[in-house]
């Protein structure tokens, strides 16, 4: 067996293995809660819904989209931090650490400060505007001349840039008394997602994942360097600029969705490229399932530790392997 065979066979076992642990964790999922429901009353509640059954309504209405929800930001998060890295080559790339998360979170406050009952999809639209001008911002000042993007100075600058958005948005919830509304998109959580939010996420996700995915050939050698891709008549501009525009908008989206959720999108990239290697053929859609089980799991723990911050949760592993990359001197894995 060829060395290629062996690579894709191994891909083709792990994305399936990924894929039933998936399935499993959103099942388990879905029976965990306070309301102790048997798993025949859940295939009931999906297959023969009936309305005025309170615990087909609990499944329905609060478990199964708080579980999509789950898995959708997961996997908009674990890819977003897949394309940033590549396109960067910076293996401590983060969305949360380089500006898109706190410039979405600053969007949103701004939004709630002047349009209090603005529509999910307004929400939405204000998080991926933000999201793409602090990841702007993080980047622009990020890059240099001579050397493209220098990973430690995209650090440092997100680490400012992240710093001076949040205050802002702190300054903002003090000037309108937005601290309550800004709580939960500080901590992190799932727990009110809703169908109307799935309708309107979904799609942008979907849509953005497969975009993404189309060009992998193209990140891929984007990743060996430069030189090689426009040497091989790649339009290294356009690749890059579309890509991150894709990266941005889905970490807005997930934000406006659940809140700042750091790490997810560090952590799952170099998971996958240690297991399949760094063809984004094969990185992009196992980050895409990985993440969603990541972020399913999280939730779960939160769930059965009393409704605990999903973000606290993911940032528990995600602190110590940022400092092993840190060690490592960001090298990918």
């Amino acid at each position: 067996m060829t060395t290629q065979k062996k690579g894709k066979l191994n891909f083709t076992t792990t994305f399936i293995i990924s894929v039933v642990l998936l399935i499993v964790a959103l099942i388990v999922s879905i029976v965990i809660g306070d309301a102790k429901i048997h798993i025949s009353t859940i295939f009931d509640a999906v297959f023969n819904y009936d309305s005025k059954n309170q615990q087909h309504n609990i499944i329905s209405e609060i478990r199964i989209p708080r579980d999509i929800g789950a898995m959708l930001v997961g996997v908009a998060l674990a890819t977003s931090g897949a394309v940033i890295q590549g396109v960067t080559k910076n293996g401590l790339a983060d969305p949360s650490l380089i500006g898109l998360n706190s410039g979405a979170s600053f969007m949103l406050a701004l939004t709630f400060a002047f349009y209090p009952t603005a529509p999910f999809i307004v929400l939405m639209i204000a998080g991926f505007i933000g999201a793409i001008m602090g990841g702007f911002i993080v980047l622009m000042i990020g890059r240099s001349r001579s050397d493209g993007f220098n990973p430690m100075r995209i650090i440092l600058a997100g680490a400012a840039v992240s710093a001076l958005l949040t205050a802002l948005s702190q300054g903002v919830a003090l000037l309108f008394r937005l601290n309550q509304s800004l709580t939960f998109w500080s901590a992190g959580g799932v727990s009110g997602t809703t169908w109307g939010q799935l309708i309107w996420a979904a799609p942008f996700i979907i849509v953005a994942l497969v975009i993404i995915v189309a060009m992998s050939k193209q990140l891929t050698i984007l990743n060996l360097g430069e030189t090689l891709a426009i040497g091989l008549g790649q339009n290294v501009a356009l690749t890059r600029a579309i890509a991150l525009i894709i990266s941005m908008v889905m970490a807005g989206i997930a934000v406006a969705m659940v809140g700042q959720i750091a790490f997810v999108g560090l952590m799952v990239p170099h998971i996958v490229r240690y297991l399949v290697g760094t063809d984004y053929a094969r990185v992009l859609p196992l980050t895409a399932i990985i993440g969603g089980l990541l972020l399913l799991v999280a939730d779960t723990v939160a769930r059965m530790l009393g409704e605990a911050p999903v973000g606290a949760i993911i940032s528990f592993i995600g602190v110590p392997y940022f400092l092993y990359l840190v060690k490592r001197g960001g090298r990918f894995s």
